[in-house]
């Protein structure tokens, strides 16, 4: 359970000068809309940008080619429909004697949900005490906080405080501010099709990542490693009647029973033995259905029923193989019952479609993380995988990239009303992604 919060808390406003500097960029880019495929998420982008420029970053903006992009055999996916889609890099050219360390982050949020459930408007960030007997435990409240706007706005503050500083990093250093990561990743993709190989170079040559760091809500774990999440579809179909004649058709829904059951085995099959990353999850890899639709009317024996799930994909798991553990799943299913053997259910792939990705828990990228946040905090950060799907495994599966999240808050808040970010783990945040920076380019 969530701590409630203080009902006490006092709105802080976004212009006061008291305010750090993680939580003056963090307030007002709270306050933009930034769901995926609105003018706010191009809005975010431009914001993004604008600050990179103010700390005197040589910053490329794009216009995202959705069109050829999507058309792409690895596209990864996208679930929301897009007009305009920007892409921002920013660099920190360094003397050249190291490859270059990347931030990576998306500026996209998830719809609020429930306008009733949460406190205040989610678009209107405040600072709240979670603890009254605890002034210090304070938060910031809105949507995006934690995922992942928090751990954005604690990078740029790293990269200030290093400027402010006169640190010259040995290789450069790269800001990349992405949109499209909650329905499949179209930000981080482009950023490798466009943006990268356009205005900084080929990576396999003459412009070589040494790692990257997403400032994902963690709370302060090193994730090397998550599992996959693919968006499904099934179809199923019955034969239409009277409600008062129902026995002489077919119920869609009576005929879901089956398939629904066929996948929670499946996902217990699936789940008898996991990667020891993910040990400490109760369900490594979730089966989950999402949406079920079916019937126009209610005195008729509805004849289709669709549902839609999400399929958690398993570490070093390749895609194509789980699709078909699913398929031949509901085949069997289906196989098992006259009418679905004679009507068998339409499995369509569709939406996001999250492989899983992985970093070696030894690599640099890791070693680095767990030293800076060894120094800041006296102690060695908890490693582990994660059991979404996230643009980790593009920059590791597409660009080769040794990748890791480590953030500021609790992924359990996540996508939840009355989403926060614990202000202490985002001032811990900019002192390990400095920290990070001077022992990999100082």
């Amino acid at each position: 359970m969530v701590a409630p919060f203080n009902s006490e808390s006092t709105r802080i406003s976004m212009q006061d000068p008291k305010h750090d500097q993680t939580l003056n960029t963090l307030l007002p880019l709270l306050a933009i809309p930034s769901l995926g495929g609105t003018p706010g998420e191009v809005g975010a982008q431009e914001f993004m940008a604008q600050q990179l420029e103010d700390i005197d970053l040589e910053v490329h903006r794009w216009e995202i080619n959705i069109d050829q992009l999507s058309r792409q055999s690895d596209f990864p996916g996208m679930e929301v429909p897009r007009t305009r889609a920007l892409g921002v890099l920013g660099i920190w050219r360094g003397r050249g004697d190291l490859p270059a360390l990347m931030i990576n982050g998306h500026t996209d949020v998830v719809p609020p949900g429930d306008l009733d459930s949460w406190d205040r408007d989610p678009f209107d960030p405040y600072l709240a005490t979670r603890d009254p007997a605890d002034p210090e435990d304070q938060v910031v409240i809105g949507r995006g906080s934690c995922d992942m706007k928090g751990g954005l706005a604690s990078a740029l503050t790293a990269l200030r405080t290093l400027k402010a500083g006169g640190f010259t990093p040995r290789g450069d250093i790269l800001f990349a501010p992405v949109v499209g990561e909650e329905d499949g990743g179209l930000g981080t993709y482009a950023l490798i099709r466009e943006g990268l190989p356009t205005f900084y170079g080929d990576l396999n040559g003459d412009a070589p990542i040494a790692g990257a760091i997403i400032p994902e809500p963690t709370s302060l774990a090193i994730i090397p490693a998550n599992a996959g999440a693919l968006t499904f579809r099934v179809l199923v179909r019955g034969a239409a009647t009277h409600a008062s004649r129902r026995s002489e058709g077919i119920s869609a829904i009576e005929k879901f029973f089956p398939i629904l059951n066929s996948l929670r085995e499946l996902e217990t099959q699936r789940n008898e033995n996991p990667d020891p990353l993910m040990a400490r999850w109760d369900i490594a890899y979730p089966l989950s259905i999402g949406t079920v639709h079916s019937g126009d009317w209610a005195s008729t024996v509805p004849d289709l029923l669709i549902a839609e799930g999400r399929y958690g994909v398993a570490l070093g798991e390749d895609v194509l193989s789980a699709k078909v553990t699913l398929e031949t799943a509901v085949a069997s299913a289906c196989n098992s019952d006259p009418w679905l053997r004679e009507h068998p259910v339409e499995v369509q792939w569709w939406g996001g479609q999250f492989a899983s990705g992985r970093t070696d828990p030894n690599a640099d990228i890791v070693r680095n993380v767990r030293a800076a946040h060894n120094f800041v905090l006296g102690h060695e950060p908890d490693t582990y995988a994660a059991p979404y799907g996230s643009d980790l495994r593009l920059l590791t599966g597409l660009a080769s990239i040794p990748t890791i999240q480590y953030g500021p808050g609790d992924a359990g808040v996540a996508h939840a009303p009355n989403e926060f970010v614990s202000i202490e783990q985002l001032h811990v945040t900019s002192r390990v992604i400095a920290g990070l920076i001077e022992r990999t380019l100082g």
